[in-house]
C-alpha cells in the first residue's frame, strides 16, 4: 500500500515520486470533476425540479443559488484552514460531506430539502476547491508545476464541456436525483484512492480565527445576495442594505487582518506585487468571461434565433477550446514568463471579444464557432500561466492562502460578469452588445497588467 511522505520529510520533498504522484492526482481530479459539474448540472433540471417539488420557477433557483453561496462564503476559511489540519485532511472531510450531501439531495422531497441539502454539498465542493490548488503544488514538482496547471484547467473545461449533456441524458432516461446519485459512488472511488494516496502537507499550527470567518461570511455573503437581489427582483432598500452590509463586514475583515502574521484574507500575500497583479488579472478574465457567458445565449436565440439545443453546441466551442490550450500554456509556463503569455491569451481573449460583438445577424455557424474558439485559445492561454504563477509566487507555507484567492478570485470575477451584465440589459436596449464590448475591454486591459509583470517575474519559478 502506497502512502505519501510524513508531514516533515513532503514539506522537504519537491513533489511526490511517480506512481504516487498519478494516483494522488486521480482523486484530485475525480473530486474536481464532481465539483465543477455539480455547478452547471442543476440548471438544467431547474424547470423538471419545480414541476416535480411544486414551487414556482423563480423560487426554484435557490437549488443552484443555495450551493454557490456556500462555496463562496467558506472557500478562504477552509483554505485556512487546511493550513492548520493539512488540505488533505480538508480535502477528504469536504468530499466526504458532498458524497453525503448528495444522497440528501436524492432523498429531498420539497424545496427546503433540497436547497438545504444543495448548500451542505456545496460547504462540501469548497473543501475541495479551497486546497485544490494546494495539493496540485505539493503532488507536482515545481519545475512541473505549469504542466499540471494546464491539466488542472483541462479538467475544469471538461467538466464544464459535459455537465449540461449529462443532465441531458440522465434526465431523458430517469428523474432528476439521479443528477445527484451519480456522485455517490464516483465520490466514493475519489475517497479511497485520496485517503492513501494525496500528499501530507505541513501544520501551520494556531486556531482558525473565528471572528474573521465570520467577517468573511457576512462580507461576501451579504455583498452577493444584495446584488443578486437588486438584479433579479429590483427590491433596492433590501438589496442597497444588504450590499452595505457586506461592504462593512469587508472593511472591517480587512482592518482585523492588517497587523496579523497569517491573517484570513493574505494581506501579507497582497503586499507582494507579483501576486496582487496576478490576482487582477484573473478577476478580469473572469470578468470579461462571465460578461460574455451571460449575454451570448441571449444574443444566439432571440437575436439569431437559434433553438435552446443549438446554443448549447455554440458555447461548447469555448470550452473545448479553453481544454486544448490550457495544457499547452501550462507546459510552456514552465519555461517562458507568466506575464507574456497570460498577456498574450488575454489579448486573444480580448479580439475574440470584439468579434462577437461585431457579428452579424446572419451569421454562419463556422464564423461564430471560430469567434467562440478564438476566446476560449485566449482564456486558456491565460489561465495556465497565471495560476502557476500565483501559487509559486506565495510561499509553500502559505499555499493554502494562495490557492484559496485563486479560487475567490475566480467567484469574485464571475460574480462582477453576471452583475455588470444584468446591469447592463435593464439600462439599454442593445445590453447584448454592450456587455461583449465590456468584457473585450476588461480582458484588453487585463492583458496590459499581464505584460507589466514581466518586469517582475521575467522567468519561471
Amino acid at each position: 500500500m502506497m502512502n505519501a511522505a510524513s508531514p516533515g520529510s513532503q514539506d522537504r520533498l519537491d513533489g511526490l515520486p511517480v506512481p504516487a504522484r498519478y494516483w494522488a492526482m486521480a482523486a484530485i481530479w475525480l473530486a474536481l470533476l464532481m465539483a465543477v459539474i455539480d455547478s452547471s448540472i442543476a440548471n438544467v433540471a431547474l424547470p423538471t425540479i419545480a414541476k416535480d417539488l411544486h414551487t414556482a420557477a423563480a423560487a426554484s433557483i435557490w437549488v443552484v443559488n443555495a450551493y454557490q453561496l456556500a462555496i463562496v462564503v467558506s472557500l478562504l476559511p477552509l483554505a485556512a484552514l487546511g493550513e492548520i489540519v493539512t488540505f488533505r485532511c480538508i480535502f477528504l472531510l469536504g468530499l466526504l460531506l458532498f458524497v453525503l450531501a448528495s444522497v440528501g439531495c436524492c432523498f429531498a422531497q420539497s424545496l427546503p430539502e433540497l436547497a438545504l441539502a444543495r448548500a451542505i454539498q456545496g460547504f462540501g465542493a469548497a473543501g475541495v476547491m479551497s486546497v485544490n490548488p494546494a495539493l496540485v503544488r505539493f503532488t507536482y514538482p515545481s519545475a512541473q508545476l505549469g504542466r499540471a496547471v494546464g491539466l488542472n484547467a483541462l479538467v475544469i473545461s471538461v467538466a464544464s464541456v459535459i455537465g449540461p449533456s449529462l443532465a441531458s441524458l440522465i434526465l431523458a432516461h430517469g428523474s432528476w436525483p439521479w443528477l445527484f446519485a451519480v456522485n455517490v459512488p464516483t465520490g466514493i472511488a475519489a475517497l479511497i484512492v485520496g485517503s492513501f494516496a494525496l500528499p501530507l502537507s505541513p501544520r501551520s499550527g494556531g486556531k482558525l480565527d473565528r471572528l474573521s470567518s465570520t467577517l468573511n461570511v457576512a462580507a461576501y455573503g451579504f455583498t452577493i445576495l444584495g446584488l443578486d437581489v437588486l438584479t433579479r427582483s429590483g427590491e433596492r432598500v433590501f438589496g442597497i442594505a444588504s450590499i452595505v452590509t457586506g461592504i462593512a463586514a469587508g472593511w472591517l475583515l480587512v482592518r482585523r487582518s492588517l497587523p496579523q502574521e497569517r491573517p484570513l484574507i493574505p494581506i501579507d500575500l497582497l503586499r507582494n506585487r507579483l501576486f496582487t497583479l496576478t490576482i487582477a488579472t484573473s478577476v478580469a478574465s473572469f470578468t470579461a468571461q462571465m460578461l460574455a457567458f451571460v449575454s451570448l445565449p441571449f444574443f444566439f436565440q432571440l437575436v439569431m434565433h437559434h433553438t435552446q439545443v443549438a446554443t448549447g453546441l455554440l458555447m461548447t466551442a469555448w470550452p473545448v477550446a479553453v481544454g486544448v490550450a490550457a495544457p499547452v500554456a501550462g507546459r510552456l509556463a514552465d519555461r517562458y514568463p507568466a506575464g507574456l503569455l497570460g498577456g498574450f491569451g488575454l489579448a486573444m481573449l480580448a479580439a475574440g471579444l470584439f468579434l462577437l460583438a461585431d457579428l452579424p445577424v446572419e451569421a454562419a455557424t463556422a464564423t461564430i464557432v471560430w469567434r467562440m474558439a478564438l476566446c476560449g485559445l485566449g482564456f486558456g492561454f491565460f489561465q495556465a500561466p497565471n495560476n502557476r504563477t500565483l501559487l509559486s509566487s506565495a510561499p509553500r507555507t502559505r499555499t493554502g492562502a494562495a490557492g484559496g484567492m485563486l479560487a475567490s478570485a475566480r467567484l469574485t470575477g464571475q460574480t462582477a460578469g453576471a452583475t455588470l451584465a444584468a446591469i447592463l440589459f435593464a439600462m439599454a436596449s442593445s445590453g447584448l452588445a454592450l456587455s461583449l464590448w465590456l468584457g473585450a475591454a476588461i480582458a484588453a486591459l487585463g492583458a496590459c497588467v499581464s505584460l507589466s509583470r514581466m518586469a517582475l517575474s521575467p522567468l519561471p519559478r
